[in-house]
């Protein structure tokens, strides 16, 4: 996101409210055989502690991240538009304790600096994958550094719950048009995914804390839309529970249509954030904050890259293993 600094009415709202109550939650997933646990789940189990992790700043956001976007600092004009319309009602969000299907992302810069990005398990054949904006993971393509990246789902309060995952070396996965076209003319491409190894107990990642449905093709209207993303800095993931609508683009340097949400208080590090819909047993990923300028320039309103054909090959490389794409120079 370019300016995270963010603190339908009331029958989308009622109905929402009424979904989560009922108890939708993820189907149960059989656990395998666990893994042996490598090196890498060992080491970072030790490297980020509690200090660590609170302490991390929005990777998503900011000057000084060289492992990541680095543009997004630079960004200084505004949209013609881009925020609030007159007389919108913007959902609040709240703090919570998370779900097992999101989580957050931590890894360190050039500097050693901490830094975080939303993310959210999907399901998978390898039981192993991450979904996420494509500026939060586009820094760790190919061969580039991890520098200690790994995933922690239903991250709270200083708390691993299920463990943490170190990325595989070349398990993350971006898109070559984002590569090719940048993070603004690539805005339709904001979507990647990354694969990840056994946690320090030697279990996979959906065994333990399930997985959602990743969702293609399903259309830009969607109510009620819970979206869940992870404040840079702050104990507990946000919640807000809202509507999707279709957005096409009024900046040239951002072209194409996007899924667009209202919802206040999504602050640096929500990025890649999942934007969920209920599905029998469980929950369906329609988007991720980011895309059309890289997520928002206002406070009270977000967007997500349409899941369409790109998003459905790039899950296919992911899951069969086929070499991650990366910068061509």
């Amino acid at each position: 996101m370019v300016r995270r600094t963010r603190n339908i009415r009331h029958a989308a709202v009622l109905a929402a409210t009424v979904l989560l109550s009922a108890g939708l939650t993820p189907a149960a997933f059989a656990a395998g055989a666990p893994s042996t646990p490598g090196p890498d789940a060992a080491e970072l189990s030790g490297f980020w502690t509690a200090a660590r992790m609170t302490a991390a700043r929005p990777g998503d956001t900011g000057p000084g991240d060289t492992g990541q976007d680095e543009s997004m600092a630079a960004r200084t004009t505004e949209p013609t538009v881009d925020g609030p319309r007159p007389g919108e009602v913007i959902p609040p969000s709240k703090s919570f304790d998370g779900i097992p299907q999101a989580g957050t992302f931590f890894w360190t810069d050039a500097s050693g600096t901490g830094r975080t990005c939303s993310g959210s398990v999907v399901r998978s054949p390898g039981h192993n994958l991450v979904l996420s904006a494509g500026h939060c993971l586009k820094g760790y393509s190919g061969s580039s550094p991890k520098r200690h990246l790994a995933f922690v789902p239903q991250y709270h309060d200083g708390l691993t719950p299920f463990g943490i995952f170190p990325v595989q070396d070349n398990g993350v996965y971006v898109s070559q048009q984002y590569y090719d076209k940048g993070e603004h003319a690539g805005a339709a491409y904001d979507f990647g995914f990354a694969v990840t190894e056994a946690n320090q107990d030697g279990q996979h990642l959906e065994d333990v804390a399930g997985g959602v449905e990743l969702l293609t093709g399903s259309g830009y209207a969607h109510a009620p839309v819970r979206m869940i993303g992870y404040p840079g800095g702050a104990q507990k993931p946000l919640e807000c529970l809202s509507k999707t609508t279709k957005w096409a683009s009024d900046d040239s340097a951002d072209p194409g249509t996007f899924e667009r949400i209202a919802c206040a208080g999504f602050v640096g590090g929500t990025s890649g954030g999942p934007l969920l819909v209920a599905r029998p047993g469980g929950w369906g990923v329609i988007g991720v904050i980011g895309g059309y300028h890289t997520g928002g320039n206002t406070p009270q309103v977000s967007y997500s890259a349409y899941f369409g054909p790109a998003t459905q090959a790039l899950y296919k490389a992911a899951t069969t293993g086929a070499p991650p794409a990366g910068p061509t120079s």
